[in-house]
């Protein structure tokens, strides 16, 4: 049985005080029968004389007592350093480690050794050491996704301004009008990246409350029905007025409509999307199914990522910024929820939340 640090400890103090009870019997008792066969052979074929007798047992109890003290001091020191070596070493261990992710190496690990609080503390330094990493590689990879998604925009951007500044474009309400759109997805990819970063924030918080699932699904729909009517897909939604579930009220419609605009954008004109919810047992599953192209199969694992576009050919006005189906999957796991994607004709988006709240 693995013994963890308090039970080590308190093994180690047993260990030092049952040495020295042991270390005290043997000395007295080692001196006080070397005394008294000194005082046999001293008084033999003589009379008893008691004043030696207690002299020599004095002298006895003295010396047992200060070999006592010698080889409690002697047991103390080496058990001491041992224990301290012992404790101490994967401390020392910790304290190099950090101070090398604080000078930047990430990777650095502790060596763990046995099952005790101290391991637990390397395993939980070696955690903290993997997330760090984790973050750092994030941070990286998002700011070269970032500076790669704001390039091409303000490429095209400027190239505008410099033809209107050189006179080789007249600034035709159709120009000027690309150049707005170009700006608006600026503006749209900084609020986007605004509110994942709020979500992934310490302060972000979940206002839940029960309510019909189906008026959160109706005002989904109703912010989208006039951007479905002017591509003239069909778009429809079953829902039993029965179904309740505990959330937030603002950020599931926000889903609904990310992925009701993620299926407007995919769909063809004449095209369908449907939205279907299914009470479960302790869940309710919403499927968000649209006739389009669907996704690839080898894609399907990757469309939650921040930034990712399976098919590299579709521009930024058809792709968008990339980020929509990583904030739904946000909303969706704080939700305590899970959400996929299945796709062979169209793409159908699955969520499945639970009914109740959860504390996650």
């Amino acid at each position: 049985m693995n013994k963890r640090l308090h039970t080590r400890l308190a093994m180690l103090i047993i260990a030092i005080a049952t040495g020295i009870l042991l270390i005290s019997t043997v000395s007295i008792i080692w001196g006080t029968h070397y005394h008294i066969s000194m005082y046999q052979a001293q008084v033999a074929g003589a009379h008893h004389d008691f004043p030696q007798l207690g002299y020599h047992l004095e002298q006895a109890l003295i010396q047992s007592i200060l070999w006592t003290f010698a080889g409690s001091i002697v047991l103390s020191v080496l058990i001491g350093f041992y224990t301290a070596k012992r404790i101490s070493a994967p401390l020392v261990d910790m304290k190099r480690v950090a101070e090398r992710m604080s000078d930047g190496q990430l990777d650095a690990r502790v060596k763990l050794d046995g099952k005790d609080e101290l391991a637990e503390l390397g395993s939980s330094l070696n955690k903290l050491a993997e997330q760090l990493h984790k973050q750092e590689q994030l941070r990286v990879t998002m700011t070269e996704d970032i500076a790669h998604e704001l390039r091409t925009p303000l490429a095209t951007l400027k190239s505008h301004m410099r033809a209107f500044e050189d006179g080789v474009w007249e600034p035709t309400p159709e120009r000027i009008h690309s150049c707005y759109e170009e700006i608006e997805r600026l503006t749209d990819m900084v609020a986007e990246l605004e509110d994942l970063t709020h979500m992934e924030s310490q302060a972000f918080h979940l206002e839940r409350k029960e309510e019909p699932l189906v008026s959160m699904i109706a005002k989904g729909v109703d912010l989208v029905s006039a951007a479905y009517l002017e591509k003239k897909i069909k778009l429809s939604f079953s829902c039993s007025p029965d179904i309740r579930i505990v959330a937030d009220r603002k950020r599931m419609i926000q889903v609904l409509v990310n992925l009701l605009g993620n299926a407007l954008k995919y769909t063809p004109e004449s095209g369908e999307v449907r939205i279907e919810a299914v009470e479960e047992e302790q869940h309710v599953l919403i499927a968000v199914q649209d006739s389009g192209s669907g996704i690839a199969r080898e894609d399907l694992p990757y469309i939650f990522e921040r930034f990712y576009r399976g098919d590299k050919s579709r521009n930024r006005k058809t792709g968008g910024s990339g980020l929509g189906l990583t904030i739904v999957k946000k909303l969706v796991n704080a939700h305590g929820g899970q959400i996929w994607a299945e796709s062979s004709q169209g793409t159908t988006f699955y969520i499945r939340i639970p009914k109740v709240s959860r504390s996650f």
